[in-house]
């Protein structure tokens, strides 16, 4: 329970409405309990008033000897009346014959044409056990204006209740006696109001989670935008419609993914600019160092000139290759890491791959193949051979690539992610290239939310691809994957150096 009340936004929207529901019902039920109590009481006082008034004008204008039968016939369920001749007997023993007279069945009565079935009284234990604690304690004299007759009355409760008591003097001084009491009023949770509350409850819930969903559904919309974005992809800009602030937070995010690409764009034709800017001076000096008359000196300046030129035209490739557009697509992963194996086999290269199951999974295709390929050519190159395997995770999906060389030193598993960096130091471009392969890897891997993570083991090294898992739907609109401008210029602040020292370096040997 706790579970979905963490994670789902319509399950908490419920618990708030039922929690509003409940709350809101209980405060009307004990406002409005005691206004329905006393309402109903009063109501049935003037009714047993009006009856007790009637009846006596009947009575006194009827024989004695259809008294019994006319009180026997006005009795109901709720009302009993019988006549005292013997005068008007004190509050307590009145309200004691009172409730044995209503816990007596009515009789059968015979009129011409009419009867009166006999029937049981309802329980009144209810009320009766009450008895004492409100009701009056002795008879209460109404006034000529507070009933229908001009003739003395008394009145007295009987509980805390609907039970009262009524007696009126007759003219030929006896007096009519009448109790009435109706059964205690059901609880507040009867059956009917059960079953209002429960569809009360059950309609609420469905309009919270129509409630939920409305605003559930852009958020969702925009955690799957701000993670393709995250992962260096351009979606299409979100629909900038709902309430006011989803949609101020759908043109937040499309403002910012805008300027984000118009960023980035700008920084790859700068990038772009100045490489093509220093093929000029490079060639300038090429030039220069031709004429240089010491061929050992010449050969040197030719030789650092060129691994510039070598370490620019890297750089610009990287620029250009990472502003490719390239869409993303489902594809086989086993299968396209297989096939990258392959064509490097038929090169003569010392290459074997795992065969798992099928993975299909939402990527850019070329990029994440060349990431695969820089790792498998490190490996052949350093560590000999190259085992490679690709298998799913509960939470990720593994490209693995395995070697049998030395490996590397702890201190530089992060180092050697640095752009122009390389473990030989002499840097010498037959024996690797100029330091970026790593580098492009990790970009291409990140860029599609991973990382690169690199083990020593007891046969070698071993590079890790880690890419996060997918759901099973369709992955969101892509229109083209966001430059890394910024690694670009890390690549270049890396290679200042470099190039510093080759410079530096030529010109002495000059």
């Amino acid at each position: 329970m706790m579970s979905l009340w963490k994670r789902s936004l319509a399950a908490r929207f419920i618990c708030f409405t039922l929690l509003s529901l409940m709350l809101s019902q209980a405060i009307v039920f004990f406002i409005s309990w005691d206004e329905h109590g006393q309402a109903i009481r009063k109501t049935a006082k003037g009714e047993i008033l009006s009856r007790c008034a009637s009846l006596a004008r009947v009575l006194e204008a009827t024989p004695p000897a259809l008294q019994t039968d006319i009180l026997n016939a006005s009795n109901t369920s709720t009302a009993r009346y019988w006549i005292s001749a013997n005068g008007l007997k004190d509050a307590s023993a009145w309200r004691e014959e009172a409730w044995e007279r209503l816990a007596q069945p009515l009789p059968r009565v015979s009129f011409p044409g009419h009867t009166v079935p006999a029937e049981a009284r309802p329980d009144f234990a209810r009320n009766n056990a009450s008895g004492g604690s409100a009701a009056s304690s002795q008879w209460i004299d109404l006034k000529p204006e507070a009933w229908p007759l001009s003739r003395p009355a008394k009145f007295l409760y009987l509980d805390d209740a609907t039970g009262m008591g009524l007696a009126v003097r007759l003219a030929n001084g006896a007096w009519l006696n009448t109790a009435f009491a109706k059964p205690a009023q059901d609880g507040f949770w009867t059956s009917k109001s059960t079953v209002t509350l429960g569809l009360s409850a059950l309609l609420l819930s469905i309009i919270a989670v129509f409630a939920a969903r409305g605003i559930a559904q852009p958020l969702r919309r925009l955690a799957v935008a701000a993670e393709a974005l995250g992962r260096g992809q351009e979606i299409v800009p979100l629909p900038e419609t709902g309430p006011d602030d989803i949609r101020r937070t759908a043109e937040a995010f499309n403002r910012m993914q805008a300027r984000l690409h118009r960023f980035v764009d700008d920084r790859t034709r700068m990038l772009a600019a100045i490489g093509h800017d220093l093929r000029t001076p490079l060639t300038s000096l090429r030039l220069r160092a031709e004429f240089v008359p010491d061929e050992d000196i010449r050969e040197k300046m030719l030789s650092t000139i060129a691994e510039i030129q070598t370490m620019t035209e890297a750089t610009l490739a990287f620029a250009r290759e990472d502003a490719t557009a390239e869409s993303t697509r489902n594809v086989d992963l086993s299968a396209l890491v297989e096939s990258l194996c392959d064509d490097l086999a038929e090169l003569g290269y010392d290459i074997s791959f795992s065969e798992g199951q099928k993975i299909s999974y939402s990527c850019r295709p070329d990029a994440l193949r060349r990431a695969c390929r820089n790792l498998v050519e490190n490996a052949i190159r350093y560590g000999e051979r190259a085992r490679v395997s690709v298998e799913r995770q509960a939470d990720s999906v593994e490209i693995t690539v395995s070697d049998d060389g030395p490996g590397i030193p702890d201190s530089a598993k992060e180092q050697v992610f640095t752009p122009f960096f390389r473990m030989e130091n002499s840097r010498n471009r037959e024996t690797g290239g100029v330091g970026l392969g790593l580098s492009i890897a990790r970009t291409i891997v990140r860029h599609h939310g991973g990382d690169i993570v690199l083990t020593n083991t007891q046969k070698g090294l071993q590079a890790t691809i880690s890419l996060p898992a997918q759901d099973s739907g369709p992955p969101p609109p892509i229109s083209r994957p966001v430059a890394g401008a910024k690694d670009v210029t890390n690549a270049l602040e890396a290679a200042k150096p470099s190039v510093a020292t080759m410079l530096q370096r030529a010109s002495k040997s000059y």
